[in-house]
């Protein structure tokens, strides 16, 4: 089969530091590459992969702001769609706007919908709902108005993250873009209230919220900011850690924060929003919470887990093979689906 992998532009594929949707297409893409699918992958220039790259984007817009991001996105989307006729199908991760594209080319259109970022963008992907075979990443993510292909939950190489021995002085963490929906301020609460370091990694995506809500509390002692982090810092500090606090104040699509805490031995302490609940195996790898002192309270209970049983949980649902497998399913009943039609 041949699949052509269109990423986003913001970040590098896989990304530095920060970039969920980029990592995912590269964890797919090599998983991909090594079930024999011979992949071209659309992305920067400065990508990493074992695919094919193809490339008119030299470098993450987010990294170099030096041109015009919406030039860049028409001229990598044109670029993948004029070969589509290479391709058994697309696969496409960029949100809605590759959608429009679906009806010039022939070949099927798979897209992954990594959360809807707003409301505003739903008449898009209804629009294109019977040409496009549509990804979920999360059951609680579906969108009651469109049709779905799978739910196909995001994969993480568990062999190549590292079993972290938890921490010695009960220290928490957060980790994600500090953002008012994310919960840093919350994190930070609960750390409080529990006598518990805290430290926080990830990319100021909100100033104003960090400045007004984070920055005052980080004292380089109890409260720790140490910004974003590539795989291998990640991977260390989520295993130095008794707990991920994730207590997000919106419907969560997924979530990749958790799986990889739990990857590295550590629970989760998540609020039972979006794809938490899914995620998280409450009472076995975390717990899943409805308030704040909820929270307060699941800290207490944290020695009632076991971390050998947040790993396996991965292992089982959140690997990347798991992940590979369910996308080919996907893309031999489309294939399949469209060599029925001609």
């Amino acid at each position: 089969m041949r699949v052509g992998m269109l990423a986003p532009v913001a970040w590098r594929v896989p990304p530095r530091h920060y970039g969920p949707w980029e990592l995912v297409v590269s964890r797919l893409t090599e998983g991909l590459v090594a079930a024999g699918v011979d992949v071209t992958l659309f992305a920067t220039a400065d990508s990493v992969t074992s695919a094919s790259l193809s490339s008119v984007v030299g470098r993450p817009y987010e990294e170099d702001g030096s041109y015009d991001v919406k030039v860049a996105e028409c001229l990598h989307i044109a670029a993948a769609f004029e070969r589509a006729s290479e391709f058994d199908l697309l696969h496409n991760h960029f949100d809605f706007l590759p959608l429009t594209y679906s009806r010039l080319v022939d070949v099927p259109l798979v897209t992954t919908i990594h959360g809807l970022s707003s409301e505003q963008i739903a008449p898009v992907y209804r629009q294109y709902d019977d040409r496009v075979a549509y990804v979920a990443i999360s059951e609680a993510d579906r969108h009651p108005d469109l049709t779905y292909a799978a739910t196909v939950h995001h994969g993480i190489p568990v062999q190549d993250v590292p079993e972290g021995p938890g921490s010695r002085d009960g220290t928490l963490v957060f980790l994600g873009r500090i953002h008012p929906h994310k919960g840093t301020a919350q994190a930070i609460e609960v750390a409080r209230r529990t006598g518990r370091p805290l430290v926080i990694a990830g990319i100021v995506q909100d100033q104003e919220y960090f400045d007004a809500e984070v920055r005052p509390h980080v004292d380089r002692d109890r409260v720790q900011y140490v910004g974003p982090l590539g795989p291998t810092d990640r991977d260390a500090l989520l295993g130095a850690a008794d707990a991920l606090l994730h207590l997000v104040g919106f419907a969560e699509p997924f979530g990749l924060a958790m799986v990889e805490a739990m990857a590295c031995g550590t629970p989760v302490i998540g609020m039972r929003l979006g794809a938490v609940p899914e995620v998280v195996a409450d009472g076995r790898t975390g717990f899943v919470v409805d308030d704040l002192d909820a929270a307060v309270r699941a800290v207490g209970r944290l020695d009632q887990l076991q971390r050998a049983n947040c790993r396996a949980h991965v292992q089982e649902h959140f690997s990347v093979e798991r992940m590979v497998r369910g996308y080919l399913a996907v893309y031999d009943a489309v294939v399949g689906q469209r060599g029925q039609q001609l």
